[in-house]
């Protein structure tokens, strides 16, 4: 799992992964578009989105950490995670 910040707003979910170099942001299942940092995505996406009233501030956002799920146990069947993107 990549690490990532997460916010649930009127108009879908929307989130900051980070991907590779760059963090892109996804509004439902739909990239929104890559940004050098976090904080430049925040703001792009602000801009882009005003009707989804997101949060300026970073701490505001639920941040999951690179290796959140890495304790989880696999079943026999094995475990299917949804990418996005």
């Amino acid at each position: 799992m990549l690490a990532q910040y997460v916010y649930p707003s009127k108009t879908g979910l929307f989130r900051i992964i980070r991907h590779g170099r760059q963090w892109r942001v996804l509004h439902d299942e739909q990239e929104v578009g890559r940004h050098d940092t976090v904080e430049t995505a925040l703001i792009a996406t602000r801009i882009a989105c005003p009707q989804a009233r997101l949060p300026g501030e970073l701490d505001q956002w639920r941040y999951i950490p690179e290796l959140a799920l890495a304790h989880s146990r696999v079943s026999a069947d094995g475990t299917h995670w949804p990418l996005a993107g």
